[in-house]
């Protein structure tokens, strides 16, 4: 249960650091690129503590990549009127699609190993 909290998390980190990219301003504000460097480190050292933990590779950053796209397009939208369309939320979908295939796979594969 705790590798799933904690893979949570970095997506949340993930998410905050790829929105203080806009809030950057090409890097060229302070605060928000702190924000970025201590999300983006937050996350990568949460998802190699995940991987410790005994969740496999492919499952961890499949969540934690589109968990991240899928909310950072949602939060992007409400923060900053970003553009979201049925042929974004189809993609969306079809990630998340993606993901359960990837997992799905890999339990077969850790089952006849």
């Amino acid at each position: 249960m705790l590798k799933w909290i904690l893979l949570t998390v970095a997506v949340g980190a993930e998410v905050f650091a790829t929105l203080c990219l806009k809030y950057s301003d090409g890097f060229t504000k302070p605060w928000p690129v702190i924000g970025l460097g201590a999300g983006f480190l937050t996350a990568l050292y949460l998802e190699s503590v995940v991987i410790r933990m005994g969740l496999p590779v492919a499952i961890t950053y499949a969540i934690w990549a589109g968990a991240g796209i899928a909310l950072v397009a949602l939060t992007s939208r409400v923060l900053f009127a970003d553009p979201l369309n049925l042929a974004m939320l189809a993609g969306m979908a079809l990630i998340a699609a993606g993901v359960c295939v990837v997992s799905v796979a890999s339990h077969a594969q850790a089952a006849t190993v």
